[in-house]
C-alpha cells in the first residue's frame, strides 16, 4: 500500500491506495494551526491509524511549501507555522521511516499526470486556488522541483500586466506587495468584492449571488478570471503546458474552464492557443493521492 498526507492550512487528510490507484482508506482531521509540535503529533496520529488498518506502507508526504535544499528546514509555507522548522527531519523522527516530501501543488501535478484529468500529457501545470495559490510542474509524469525547489511557485509573481487599480496591489505575507496570490486565493477574492462593496461574503457567496444575477457580485467575479486568464497566460508563455490543471476550491467555478481559455489568448505569444484548461479528476483529493504516489512502482 502507499499512504499519502495532505498537511493542508485547515485540514489533514490521509489516503491510502494500491498499486492500481484504487483508494481504500481516507481519514481526515483539523489542523492545528499555529501549532508546529501539534502538527507532527496530528500527522503521526494519522497515519498509524492508517497503518493498523492497511497495514505497513510507504508513506508521502505533501505539504505546503518546501524543504530547502541548503539548509533542511522548511521555506514558502502560507503555513507560516511551518517556516523555519526541520518539518522533514522531525517527521522521519517520530514515525520512524524514510518518508518522500514534496510541494502540495506538485502532488497535485503528480496525480493528475499519473491517472488523473492529465494523464499522458506533458508538461502538466497544475495550480491550486484556495487558502493560497501554489503551482506544480510534472514532465513526462514526473515532477519538476528545481535547483531552489521553487519550480512551479507562480503565486510569489506579480499580477502580470497589471491595470492602473492593481499597481502596487495588496501585501503579500512574502513581504511584497501584489502577489498573484493575494488576489487569486479564496482570502484575496473574498476581499477584492469586500473593498468594492465593503460587505463581507464568502467565496461561495459571491459566486452563487453572481449566478442569481447581482450586479456587483458579477463584476467581481469577471474580474478574478479575468486576472487568473492574464496569469496563465504568463505561464503558457515560458512553460507552454500540454494541459493546465485547477485544483482547491475555486476550481470548481464551471465557467472558468470555457472562459479563461478565451481571456487568456490576447496575452499568448502564439498565433493560436492549444493549451487546455481542465478541472482536477481526483478533486480535492488529488494531492493526498499525488503524495502517495511520490514512491515509484519499484518501491
Amino acid at each position: 500500500m502507499r499512504i499519502g498526507v495532505d498537511v493542508g492550512g485547515t485540514k489533514l487528510e490521509v489516503i491510502a491506495i494500491d498499486h492500481d490507484g484504487r483508494e481504500v482508506l481516507r481519514r481526515r482531521m483539523a489542523t492545528p494551526r499555529g501549532s508546529y509540535e501539534g502538527t507532527l503529533d496530528a500527522i503521526r496520529t494519522l497515519v498509524l491509524e492508517a497503518e493498523s488498518e492497511v497495514g505497513p506502507s510507504t508513506v508521502g508526504i505533501g505539504m505546503p511549501g518546501t524543504i530547502s535544499p541548503a539548509t533542511g528546514l522548511v521555506k514558502n509555507a502560507n503555513s507560516t507555522w511551518l517556516n523555519g522548522q526541520p518539518f522533514g527531519r522531525d517527521l522521519m523522527r517520530v514515525l520512524d521511516r524514510e518518508l518522500r516530501l514534496a510541494n502540495d501543488a506538485n502532488c497535485l501535478a503528480l496525480s493528475e499526470a499519473t491517472d488523473g484529468a492529465a494523464a499522458g500529457a506533458s508538461p502538466v501545470f497544475a495550480v491550486i486556488l484556495g487558502t493560497g495559490v501554489g503551482g506544480g510542474l510534472a514532465v513526462h509524469g514526473q515532477i519538476v522541483v528545481g535547483v531552489n525547489a521553487i519550480a512551479g511557485e507562480w503565486g510569489h509573481n506579480p499580477v502580470p500586466w497589471p491595470t492602473a487599480g492593481e499597481w502596487p496591489g495588496p501585501p503579500c505575507y512574502c513581504g511584497r506587495t501584489g502577489c498573484i496570490e493575494t488576489l487569486l486565493s479564496g482570502p484575496g477574492f473574498e476581499a477584492d468584492h469586500a473593498e468594492q462593496l465593503g460587505i463581507r461574503l464568502r467565496g461561495v457567496e459571491i459566486v452563487a449571488a453572481a449566478e442569481a444575477g447581482d450586479a456587483a457580485a458579477a463584476a467581481t467575479l469577471a474580474r478574478y478570471e479575468e486576472r487568473l486568464a492574464r496569469s496563465l497566460a504568463a505561464i503558457i508563455n515560458v512553460l507552454d503546458p500540454e494541459v493546465i490543471v485547477l485544483g482547491g476550491g475555486l476550481s470548481n467555478i464551471d465557467r472558468f474552464y470555457l472562459s479563461v481559455p478565451r481571456l487568456w489568448e490576447p496575452f499568448v505569444f502564439s498565433d493560436r492557443v492549444d493549451t487546455r484548461l481542465v478541472r482536477a479528476q481526483h478533486g480535492d483529493s488529488s494531492g493526498v493521492r499525488g503524495a502517495a504516489w511520490l514512491w515509484p512502482e519499484s518501491k
